[in-house]
C-alpha cells in the first residue's frame, strides 16, 4: 500500500458533507501552532429546520428519518435530559444520521496537539465527543428498553489518534509529551497505514451511543454507564444490537465519538477517531422485559459489561451481569452460571480512560459452543503476547499493556509515542483467570498488521 499524503479543505466547525427476551502527519506538542481562530458560521443562520422535511415514508408504514449534523443537532461534550429533541421519532423507525468529529468538528488534519490540547483546558467539564440528539422515541417510558440495531456504517475518508501531553490516557505521567496523527483510511482495502509496513484493519463502530441518563443536569459524555454512552464496545459494529434501559420519556438517544477501529484498551486515550456521514439505525421500545444495564446482541454472541473507576469493580459487575445473564439463558442456578462462565465466556478490558474503566464479556447464543478462550502467556503463531497477573487488576492491566508498547520500541524499533498509538488502536487485552489472589491480563497483537513494506 502506497503513502498517501492528502489535504482536506473544511470550514471549522461544519461538516462537509432470544437469549435475553427468553501520508500520515504527525505534530509534535514541542512545534509552535499557528494562532487559534475560533470556528464561525459560514452564513448568519435562518433559524431552525422543518422535523416535518426530514422524514421518508418506508413500504413498510415506518419512516426513514433524515438526521444532518449540524450545530444546531449537536452537542460538545455533555448530555442533559432536559435538551429539546432535535428529532422525534416512533418505535420501529430508522434514522440515517450524521456525526461530527470532537470539538464540533475542530479536530481536522492541521489542528495540533497543541490546539487539541487547548480545546480541553479552555472547556473543563465537558468531553471532546460531538454527539448528534437527542432523539426524542414516541412511547418510550422509563423502565422500558431502546433496542437500536446498527444498520449501516459510513465513515469519513481520514480518522485520528492522538494523546494530549501530560492529560489523561492510561499513562500520562509517562508520555508528558503528545502527539496526534492523521490517516488516510482506504474503505475498499478497510485498511490504514499507520507507518511504512504497520497496517491498522477498520472495524468501525461507534465509541458514544446511548439515551440520556435519570439524573437532571448536564453531564460529561467521557463517563459510561447503565445509559450506555461511551461504551468504546469494539465489537458494536453493523449487523449488531444496543439494548439498553429507559430513564426518561422519550429516552433521548445521541450518538458520536465515531470509530474506525480500537483495540481493547484504547490504552493512550482515543481509538481511531473519526466521522460518519451515515449512521444507521432502527430504533425499537421494547415492553415487559425490563433490564437493570445495557447489553449487545450480535451474529453469535450476547455481550454483558462492567464499568467502574476501579478494574476490580469493573469486573465484578461484569461478572455479576454474566452470571444473571447465563442463569437466564441457560435456565440454571447463578452457581452453576457462575462455572458455566468460566468454562464458555470470553472477557475483554474494553477501555481503562473514560474515567470509568470498563469489562465486556461475550456469550455465546449456541449453547453448545464456547466463545474464544485463547489466553497465551508467550508469542503464538497469531499474535505477540505480553502477560501480566497481581492481585489488583488494575496492576495487571498496567504492566501487560506497557509491557507490549515497550516490546513494540525495543522490538519493532517503534518510536515510543507512535507504540502508544498502535497499542491503543490494536492491541487486544484479554482477561484470563481471576481469583482473590490473582488477576490475570493477556494482552495480544495480531502479527497480521506488520506488512512488507512497498
Amino acid at each position: 500500500m502506497k503513502r498517501r499524503n492528502f489535504t482536506v479543505v473544511a470550514a471549522a466547525g461544519l461538516i462537509a458533507g432470544g437469549s435475553w427476551l427468553v501520508g500520515t502527519t504527525v505534530v509534535s506538542a514541542q512545534q509552535q501552532p499557528p494562532p487559534y481562530t475560533p470556528p464561525t458560521e459560514a452564513v448568519p443562520s435562518i433559524g431552525r429546520a422543518d422535523p416535518n422535511l426530514r422524514a421518508l415514508a418506508l413500504p413498510t408504514g415506518k419512516k426513514l428519518h433524515l438526521l444532518p449534523a449540524t450545530l444546531e443537532t449537536t452537542q460538545w461534550g455533555w448530555f442533559d435530559n432536559a435538551q429539546p429533541p432535535v428529532l422525534r421519532i416512533n418505535a420501529g423507525d430508522t434514522v440515517a444520521l450524521e456525526t461530527m468529529m470532537h470539538s464540533h468538528n475542530q479536530v481536522l488534519p492541521g489542528t495540533t496537539i497543541d490546539q487539541i490540547k487547548k480545546l480541553r483546558t479552555d472547556h473543563p467539564g465537558r468531553g471532546p465527543h460531538t454527539v448528534t440528539g437527542p432523539i426524542y422515541v414516541e412511547g418510550a417510558e422509563p423502565g422500558d428498553v431502546l433496542k437500536v440495531t446498527i444498520n449501516k456504517i459510513v465513515p469519513r475518508a481520514y480518522g485520528v489518534n492522538f494523546n494530549v501531553p501530560g492529560m489523561f490516557g492510561q499513562f500520562p505521567k509517562e508520555y508528558p509529551d503528545g502527539q496526534v496523527k492523521y490517516l488516510y483510511l482506504d474503505w475498499d482495502k478497510k485498511v490504514t497505514e499507520f507507518l511504512p509496513g504497520v497496517q491498522i484493519p477498520l472495524r468501525p463502530f461507534p465509541g458514544t451511543i446511548g439515551v440520556a441518563r435519570k439524573e437532571p443536569g448536564r453531564y460529561s459524555t467521557v463517563p459510561p454507564g447503565e445509559f450506555a454512552g461511551n461504551l468504546d464496545i469494539r465489537d458494536l459494529v453493523e449487523g449488531t444490537t444496543l439494548y439498553v434501559p429507559v430513564f426518561v420519556r422519550g429516552a433521548l438517544l445521541w450518538s458520536g465519538d465515531s470509530h474506525a477501529a480500537q483495540g481493547n484498551g484504547e490504552v493512550n486515550l482515543t481509538a481511531l477517531e473519526t466521522a460518519y456521514k451515515e449512521l444507521n439505525i432502527t430504533v425499537d421500545v421494547i415492553k415487559g422485559n425490563p433490564l437493570d444495564f445495557p447489553r449487545i446482541e450480535t451474529p453469535k454472541s450476547w455481550i454483558t459489561i462492567g464499568l467502574d473507576q476501579d478494574l476490580n469493580k469493573a469486573w465484578d459487575q461484569a461478572k455479576a451481569q454474566t452470571i444473571k445473564f447465563l442463569a437466564e439463558q441457560r435456565k440454571v442456578s447463578p452457581e452453576q452460571a457462575a462455572k458455566l462462565m468460566v468454562q464458555v465466556s470470553d472477557c475483554r478490558v474494553t477501555q481503562v480512560v473514560d474515567v470509568k474503566k470498563g469489562v465486556h464479556c461475550l456469550n455465546p447464543k449456541n449453547t453448545g459452543v464456547k466463545e474464544d478462550m485463547d489466553r497465551p502467556t508467550k508469542e503464538t503463531a497469531k499474535y505477540y503476547v505480553s502477560h501480566a497477573k497481581d492481585a489488583d487488576f488494575n496492576k495487571a492491566m498496567d504492566t501487560a499493556s506497557m509491557a507490549m508498547i515497550k516490546w513494540l520500541e525495543s522490538n519493532k524499533k517503534i518510536a515510543r509515542l507512535d507504540a502508544y498509538g498502535l497499542a491503543s488502536m490494536a492491541m487486544d487485552c484479554r482477561v484470563g483467570a481471576v481469583s482473590d489472589a490473582e488477576k490475570n491480563v493477556h494482552c495480544l497483537l495480531p502479527k497480521s498488521i506488520f506488512v512488507a513494506k512497498r
